[in-house]
């Protein structure tokens, strides 16, 4: 459609969004289908955080607020940071946004130029590379193999910076493999960055707290202090507080990005929802126990996920650190023909016929930049779970 602009054409649909509508019209027209496509937690938001919002609402905390964020939750922002980073932010260096993806876009709207280079590694969050094409940007993709458990080798990261590069995006744990850097790990990239001094980093923490047995989590400004004027440490109140829904996401970094970043949410959405805002100050301030306990099922589901999908013919699937996600290969897969009639030629093939004839909802690994492989997210049922990868396995035993 002429109308329509030519920036438009640069970029797709959410995959993973795709996947899970098409999931819900299957159930809709009475079929059973397990969906393991979206990326939220099962949980419900805790009480004290539901109670925060009902007696914001009371208090009539409903009017705008600040364009990107009440004083109340960036004072908030900024304690968490310090207790669980080891970094000092004021408030004026804190961002609210309506989720984490409009603090990475507002980000990239407020920095990019044509012809600026953004390295990301794969495999990666569907959004990122979309993101950089609506900003004007270029996605360069550093990929990170199964070999080295999907993580960014320094070389892999040298190899992919250019004079033109102007920032990596840096997500630990992964969405979609759950693979988190070690603090030697990821201090062996900083040293890359440190060598480059105008490559800034924009580091997507939201599965900062989904980690599981000995799993430290560390972020680069805290690895790497000489990062701490180029860093853009983003992250929000989604995943680990269970409040997709409530859309809030926050970032932290040198003032003068903050403030760029403010300038495109004035002229965007302004503020985000204030009852949300007030919520996530209860969130972060708030008893934090229930993150370990959630987590505690998080990792019998990870667990159970990663023994089943290992005993399906054809399927590897590591065992991640972090997140809710696994992310198998299925290499042995490819070629060969369903039950149903359909040849396995790559992963979006075999996530269509697992759908249609299993009614199991995966998002296969090409929307992630790797393949061939498919995301789970085992944030459902342990009885969800255990249904969808029989079926799998029984997909699997079918291939010919």
């Amino acid at each position: 459609m002429a109308f329509l602009s030519d920036t438009l054409a640069r970029v797709k649909p959410s995959p993973t969004i795709a996947v899970t509508t098409k999931a819900a019209e299957l159930k809709a027209e009475g079929r059973d289908v397990i969906g393991l496509g979206a990326g939220e937690p099962d949980f419900d938001t805790p009480q004290n955080i539901k109670d925060a919002a009902k007696a914001a609402i009371d208090a009539g905390k409903t009017k705008y607020t600040p364009v990107d964020g009440i004083p109340d939750l960036k004072k908030a922002i900024c304690a968490k940071f310090k207790r669980d980073n080891g970094l000092d932010y004021s408030p004026a260096q804190v961002t609210v946004g309506t989720g984490g993806k409009q603090v990475l876009f507002n980000a990239l709207m407020a920095t990019l130029n044509p012809g600026d280079e953004v390295v990301i590694p794969a495999p990666y969050w569907v959004s990122y590379p979309d993101m950089v094409l609506l900003a004007g940007g270029e996605p360069v993709i550093a990929e990170a193999t199964a070999e080295t458990a999907y993580k960014l080798t320094p070389e892999t990261l040298e190899a992919a910076i250019t004079p033109k590069t102007k920032w990596l995006i840096f997500n630990s744990p992964s969405n979609p493999t759950g693979a988190g850097y070690t603090w030697d790990e990821l201090k062996r990239l900083t040293d890359v960055l440190m060598r480059h001094p105008h490559v800034w980093v924009m580091s997507d923490d939201m599965y900062e707290h989904l980690v599981y047995v000995d799993f430290k989590f560390c972020t680069p400004a805290q690895v790497e202090p000489g990062l701490y004027e180029r860093t853009l440490t983003v992250n929000g109140v989604s995943k680990a507080y269970a409040m997709t829904g409530w859309r809030i996401g926050y970032a932290a970094g040198p003032v003068e990005l903050i403030k760029a970043m403010g300038k495109i949410q004035s002229q965007s959405t302004s503020n985000p929802c204030s009852v949300s805002q007030w919520a996530a100050v209860e969130a972060l301030t708030g008893p934090q126990d229930y993150i370990a306990e959630n987590n505690k099922t998080f990792q019998r589901r990870r667990d159970l996920v990663v023994e089943m999908l290992n005993a399906a013919e054809g399927v590897v699937c590591p065992v991640p650190e972090g997140a809710f996600y696994v992310y198998p290969s299925i290499a042995g897969c490819i070629g060969k023909t369903s039950e149903g009639g359909t040849l396995i030629e790559d992963d979006e093939a075999f996530a269509t016929a697992l759908l249609e004839e299993k009614g199991v909802a995966v998002v296969f690994g090409a929307a992630f930049g790797t393949s061939p492989c498919f995301r789970v997210s085992y944030a459902t049922s342990d009885e969800a779970l255990r249904e969808a990868c029989t079926r799998i396995q029984a997909f699997c035993a079918g291939l010919r």
